[in-house]
């Protein structure tokens, strides 16, 4: 059986608002197609899959079930920090993006994978924590959490307070409508993670759980680059498709 195909793009830095427009328009393509198929009477047809890589600029983002509070900056001190701020649609609750970070966008029709919001969920954290134990680091599922966490000493020898918590590497928020997905993951490579001092992140405020990245974790800044690759190869692994 052929994979299915599927397009690959790497934006690079971005403003949270032009990705977002970027992804909604992608988005709307695949709803379009998909239901140009069906009432044609195609029961498959082919669709142009993408999978989207950035970072972006200093920004949070409060998906449809966060809470306000959870934001600890006031507009103007968000200002001063050049920090931007969206109220989106995904699911989730509040959470930053930033230089450093993997932002990963996949818009697929899952009616030509699978019909599985959970199984779906499931393969982002997978392709993440497969990608983390390239690099020695041990990753695992919470009950009850969405996202990638991290457990153990870290390889770095750290033994600050955050060495001694469960430590969200990667969160993860999405969206679908008519089977086509939106949103996706922010995996922390070498992000700044001061940004989420200024946050309840995910509206996580228990004291033994915190934020990291893999540049704590491993106590060095991580080549980007090659991490995306990996990321990439494995979700194409787990999602039996592959890139042109």
């Amino acid at each position: 059986m052929p994979l299915t195909s599927l397009i690959f793009e790497d934006l690079g830095r971005t403003s949270y608002q032009d990705a977002w427009d970027y992804q909604t328009f992608k988005h709307k393509s695949l709803i379009e197609n998909k239901l140009k198929y069906k009432k044609d009477g195609f029961l498959t047809y082919e669709q142009p899959h993408v999978l989207i890589f950035t970072e972006h600029f200093p920004v949070y983002t409060l998906g449809k079930s966060g809470s306000l509070d959870h934001l600890l900056l006031s507009e103007e001190e968000m200002k001063a920090r050049s920090i931007d701020f969206f109220h989106i649609n995904r699911g989730g609750d509040i959470t930053f993006h930033g230089p450093g970070q993997i932002v990963g966008y996949p818009i697929l029709d899952l009616e030509c994978f699978f019909t599985d919001v959970h199984r779906y969920v499931r393969f982002l954290e997978e392709a993440v924590i497969r990608t983390l134990t390239m690099y020695g680091v041990e990753a695992y599922r919470t009950e009850g959490y969405t996202g990638v966490w991290v457990r153990g000493n870290p390889i770095s020898g750290a033994t600050d307070a955050a060495a001694q918590k469960q430590r969200k590497i990667c969160a993860i928020g999405v969206h679908l409508s008519r089977w086509v997905t939106l949103h996706g993951w922010a995996f922390n490579v070498n992000t700044d993670l001061s940004y989420f001092q200024h946050i309840v992140p995910c509206g996580i405020s228990e004291e033994d759980k915190t934020v990291t990245s893999l540049q704590y974790e491993l106590g060095r800044e991580v080549d980007i680059e090659q991490v995306k690759e990996r990321l990439k190869n494995h979700f194409a692994t787990l999602f039996e498709c592959q890139f042109v």
